[in-house]
């Protein structure tokens, strides 16, 4: 837990060692002289790295075994051979406060003060470079005898780590590494060096249940995206993803069967037979995972994320969307369900785009898929950001996002935060509910624990740190074990619930009301099936055992929030980047024009919102906030590929639409001989066009009014135009959608005209005088009886 001071006192050793053999050398001469110590070529300095591999038991109680056994590994990541290894297990004090959770874990190691026996690892053999050892330390709880022991002697959460000493070659003794992890202690089994079964440490201890925890869970199912983006909706084509992991995740063993399976055999009734623990679990399901994986229940392909419109192969994951999809159906069915943001958006990113539509997509639609795809009626009275935090702009966005169904309200809506995430204006207290200051309707938030929380982020294959972790809890999570990782969750999920009243250190909020426990992990969370159960069963233990008792999300949700409203703090980070926001922002408008210009075919089951549904909510998936705390770079590029994706398939959208220019020059039989044009539409939906003209002075067209293009068709436009010139004119003909938002490419027209316009009529008009001219003249001379001489010729 703390590399930085284990590899700075490495190095110092190494140094010393250097120096004395270099003094050795000088002393005796050349002719004695001794080798000297190679450079430092370890990993980051480290010659030792230590994994907690097993802690037995997870959780003490009253009925466990009287003492903690600790397997582990030690192994060699540095550049030369260790020996005479020794390890050993030390306990700090009781965590007294929520920050403890975290910073405990990260505490220097004299504050673990109670310690062990170093245990010699293969005779002090050395260890070679790339190897490894196994070990197990086991210590009693507690030994009145005077036996060593932990000294345990009360329940509650206790720090606990595991020192490794070594020799380096070239080196001298020193701590080469540790490892850390919480140890919760619901009870503690009676003292085995006690003969007494009447002393008081002959019998079980067991906890404190006078003032239970009041339990709220929140069991998210969701994922990255993972459909292609850049593809419009269609109706009868199959939907491509950029990837087949999700079938993995979806079969037996996966991430997603794993969460649902955890959770099956938790409620079930043999498992949970007073319904405590069904009754405190609230399903949350991202909205975009549903979508996905109804898709893939009729056939899918997966394609390169850069090229989603290019090769593909049949996706392998059919079988297991269906059956998956049909367990949540049936586990969710008379449960509690709530839809989170659509892709685990930003919410604060979205609001910074301004775009109403897109604010639908993410916060107002959600429910409605949900209960269309499970068959439910979902709760539409909480919005949960996946991030845990919001500004007052994203606030003032869902409050004033209308409901998406009809019929449906938005009323009431709530926000569930970190604590974190507000400023409350009694720092003592540590409300459940808050109304928030600063936003246009005055919100309400529900919070959560930041430290249960982070803690729960740690669990499984892709830890990451929420963007609401304090700076002073935010740990290396890369230097710990799954098992340890785990071991920390299980701690903080069981701290509340153990720490006593009046106990020193504790914070003030213990004396004022009932406690509270919402256990609200990462939207995208990676346990595995075990992982999952042991989340859920130490919960279940606390309801069992009287430390804490069901309580509902719509119980939460009905908490009187103080009467001083609390102010939002907004996010430090976790947000995407602001090119992102751009595009977001652009691109958005860009949809909402080709939507209103698409035309609703009755006979047809392809609508405009379902063909511009899924571009929009490409633009919230390039928002998403999944996987952010962990590897940040590979989340940005993925994101930034989504969103070129999504540009480019907006571009091939507008630009299906468009003008076929005639080939050659456009000849006009007369001077009001209208133009004919074909206007081409490749989408498979109607689309209602204005057609622009750039003409020369010399030409006048008319204008044509709106047209209706057919779905994959043309249609041939008359196009009045009068000319009054003769010359070859070029024009520029374009389509657009009813708002002015071009479409396609302009197509240029050459027009050439047979009609001469004014040197025709003045020739006319010049023919006319002459022609009247010269038949006076012959009149004028037959009246006076002479005879005309162009007669004689």
């Amino acid at each position: 837990m703390r590399p930085a001071a284990t590899r700075l006192l490495a190095l110092l050793l190494a140094l010393v060692a250097t120096v004395a053999a270099v003094g050795l050398t000088v002393a005796v001469g050349p002719a004695a002289a001794q080798p000297t110590t190679p450079p430092d070529t370890s990993v980051d300095g480290t010659f030792l790295r230590i994994s907690v591999d097993e802690v037995t038991p997870t959780t003490v109680t009253t009925t466990s075994p009287p003492e903690v056994t600790v397997r582990g590994t030690v192994t060699n990541v540095g550049d030369r051979p260790v020996s005479d290894i020794g390890v050993r297990l030390q306990r700090a004090p009781a965590v007294r406060t929520d920050a403890g959770l975290r910073s405990a874990l990260a505490d220097d190691q004299d504050v673990f003060d109670t310690v062990g026996n170093f245990d010699e690892l293969a005779d002090g053999e050395p260890l070679a470079q790339g190897q490894d050892l196994p070990f197990t330390l086991s210590l009693p709880l507690r030994a009145a005898d005077g036996t060593l022991s932990l000294g345990i002697d009360r329940p509650g959460i206790y720090p606990m780590l595991v020192n490794v000493n070594g020799t380096p070659d070239y080196g001298q003794q020193a701590r080469l590494d540790d490892a850390t992890f919480l140890l919760p202690v619901a009870g503690l089994p009676r003292d085995t060096t006690v003969p007494d079964l009447a002393a008081p440490t002959g019998v079980p201890l067991p906890p404190d249940t006078g003032r239970p925890v009041a339990a709220t869970v929140l069991w998210p199912l969701a994922d990255r995206p993972r459909l292609a983006a850049g593809l419009p909706g269609t109706v009868d084509e199959k939907v491509r993803l950029i990837d087949d992991d999700l079938a993995t995740s979806l079969d037996t063993g996966g991430r997603l069967d794993g969460l649902l399976t955890a959770l099956e055999f938790a409620i079930q009734p043999s498992v949970d037979p007073d319904g405590a623990l069904a009754a405190s679990t609230c399903v949350a399901v991202d909205p975009d995972l549903l979508v996905t994986v109804a898709a893939m229940t009729r056939g899918y392909l997966v394609v390169d994320a850069a090229d989603p419109t290019g090769p593909a192969r049949d996706g392998t994951g059919t079988d297991a969307a269906t059956t998956w999809l049909d367990r949540l159906r049936a586990l969710v069915a008379d449960r509690c369900v709530v839809a989170v943001p659509f892709a685990q958006a930003d919410l604060s990113a979205v609001a910074a785009t301004g775009d109403a539509a897109l604010a639908q997509a993410a916060v107002a639609s959600p429910p409605d898929v949900i209960d269309s795809l499970l068959g439910v009626s979902s709760r539409r009275d909480v919005v949960w950001p996946a991030a845990g935090t919001v500004d007052t702009a994203a606030a003032d966005l869902i409050a004033a996002t209308p409901a998406s169904a009809p019929g449906a309200t938005d009323s009431g809506r709530s926000l569930l935060l970190a604590r974190s995430a507000v400023d409350v204006v009694d720092a003592g207290t540590s409300p459940d509910t808050v109304l928030l200051a600063g936003t246009a309707a005055s919100d309400r938030a529900v919070l959560f624990g930041d430290e249960v929380s982070s803690a729960l982020a740690g669990v499984g294959a892709d830890p990451v740190t929420p963007a609401f972790t304090p700076d002073a809890q935010r740990l290396d999570l890369t230097a710990d074990s799954r098992t340890a990782r785990l071991q920390d969750a299980l701690g903080a999920l069981q701290y509340e619930a153990l720490l006593p009243s009046g106990a020193p250190g504790t914070t003030p909020r213990l004396d004022r009301g009932p406690r509270s426990l919402v256990v609200v992990p990462p939207q995208t969370w990676t346990p595995d099936r075990e992982e999952a159960s042991a989340v859920l069963g130490t919960v279940a233990g606390l309801l069992r055992s009287g430390l804490a008792t069901p309580r509902p999300l719509a119980d939460l949700l009905g908490v009187t929030p103080p009467a001083e409203p609390a102010t939002l703090v907004s996010p430090s980070d976790g947000s995407p980047e602001q090119s992102l926001v751009v595009t977001a922002r652009e691109q958005g408008g860009r949809i909402t024009a080709l939507q209103s210009a698409l035309v609703q075919d009755p006979r047809s089951s392809l609508t405009p919102a379902l063909f511009a549904a899924p571009l929009r909510e490409d633009l919230l998936r390039a928002l998403s906030t999944a996987g952010r705390g962990g590897t940040e770079s590979a989340v940005e590029d993925a994101a930034r590929v989504r969103a070129d994706a999504v540009v480019a398939g907006i571009d091939r959208a507008y630009g299906a639409v468009t003008i076929l220019a005639p080939g050659g020059v456009f000849t006009l039989a007369s001077e009001a001989s209208p133009l004919l044009l074909v206007a081409r539409n490749d989408l498979p939906i109607g689309i209602a066009v204005n057609l622009a003209v750039d003409a020369p002075q010399a030409m006048e067209v008319e204008d044509i009014g709106p047209q209706q293009l057919p779905p994959r068709g043309s249609r041939s436009l008359q196009v009045p135009a009068r000319v009054s010139d003769s010359r070859k004119m070029v024009v520029e003909f374009s389509l657009s959608t009813s708002d002015g938002v071009e479409l396609g490419q302009p197509a240029e027209v050459t027009v050439r005209s047979n009609a001469y316009g004014r040197a025709l009529a003045l020739i006319t008009v010049g023919a006319g005088i002459l022609l009247v001219l010269l038949v006076g003249r012959r009149l004028w001379h037959r009246f006076r009886g002479q005879p005309d001489p162009a007669d004689e010729q």
